[in-house]
């Protein structure tokens, strides 16, 4: 990178979904046992015993399923249970299963024990998920072979395996899938001391000096994903190289994080281009999602998936029976002035 050159990734840098070209940077800081992994206190304690049970009992786990935001730790945990549990680990993810023969490849070559990773599972074509049924419940699988009045269903036993199914979308899973599964764990976004203790680990295992202070800034700016703290570790070390010598401190920190234009809230331009935009144009709400996509150029889908969940956790913006209304922490956060009476409709909807 040059010199002059400006860092100007802070479009996708808060984005907490993966892109391939980072997988072996996320897989190289994952954590391999249960007791490495930082954060979600309540979680690992109830999974500790689950997993403790099973081993006592010398038997597989239950089916378990994974929710909660992108970058919060659902695969590494996945992997970290085949870890503890010594078993072989499957991976896929839901919209890969377009056809019956593709789950019954992976589960006809399965072993006693082994666990099968669904990512995305909530994108599980509705035939696929049917077969799962049995399987997950009887550990067999019908097949149906032939057509017509000849058809006939072959049943087929499958080994006594694990599904561990994760998904951002719980609501978007059948009732009868999300029955199926013995054991269900939510995933709380991170405070930012455990965002720092996960931002120290990184930085040992990148043999980087991160002081505690410099820690304490990014991980204040990383929306309390662990996948984003990380992303922002990588972009302050670079600039750290390029503009501090190779130091990173608390002034390096703070000023690679202002060139990306990440504020003290962890808030980045498109969301601060979002709040502007509903105050400005529509002064401050109540307005519809697929309005405040049209007059920022942002789409729907990354509105309400990528900003507003933060900009709700944060209380900068409420939904109501009407729309989204800016809220006055927002406005205040801006250094502009509230309204003198709220908006009309900024009742909580049921």
């Amino acid at each position: 990178m040059a010199p002059n050159e400006p860092l100007n990734e802070a479009e996708n840098l808060l984005e907490p979904h993966v892109e391939h070209d980072e997988q072996a940077f996320d897989v190289s800081l994952r954590p391999k046992r249960l007791h490495e992994f930082v954060g979600q206190a309540k979680l690992r304690e109830n999974l500790g015993i689950l997993l403790e049970a099973a081993r006592r009992r010398n038997e597989p786990i239950e089916h378990v399923m994974l929710y909660g935001s992108p970058g919060l730790g659902k695969t590494t945990l996945a992997h970290i249970i085949a870890e503890e549990m010594g078993v072989r680990i499957r991976t896929t993810s839901g919209p890969a299963l377009e056809r019956v023969g593709d789950i019954a490849s992976i589960l006809t070559n399965l072993e006693p024990g082994d666990i099968l990773f669904v990512d995305e599972i909530h994108r599980l074509n509705k035939i696929v998920e049917e077969v799962l049924y049995p399987a997950m419940e009887e550990f067999a699988l019908d097949i149906v072979i032939g057509k017509g009045p000849s058809a006939r269903t072959v049943r087929l036993d499958l080994p006594r395996f694990t599904l561990i199914g994760a998904t951002t979308r719980l609501s978007l899973i059948s009732a009868p899938l999300r029955d199926r599964f013995g054991a269900t764990y939510h995933f709380e976004y991170y405070a930012p001391d455990e965002l720092a203790a996960v931002l120290r680990r990184s930085a040992r295992l990148l043999k980087v000096d991160l002081p505690d202070d410099a820690a304490a800034i990014i991980a204040s700016r990383a929306r309390g994903t662990p996948r984003i703290a990380n992303r922002l570790l990588k972009r302050v070390r670079d600039y750290a190289d390029v503009r501090a010598d190779g130091v990173i401190d608390a002034a390096s920190a703070e000023a690679a994080l202002k060139m990306l234009e990440i504020d003290m809230h962890g808030l980045d331009r498109t969301d601060r281009h979002i709040l502007t935009t509903i105050i400005g144009k529509f002064s401050g709400g109540p307005v519809g999602l697929q309005t405040i996509a049209a007059a920022t150029s942002e789409e729907v889908e990354t509105i309400e998936l990528v900003h507003e969940p933060f900009l709700i956790q944060l209380g900068f913006i409420a939904r109501t029976p009407r729309g989204r209304v800016v809220t006055e922490h927002a406005y205040r956060h801006l250094d502009l002035q509230p309204p003198s009476r709220p908006a009309d409709g900024q009742e909580e909807a049921d």
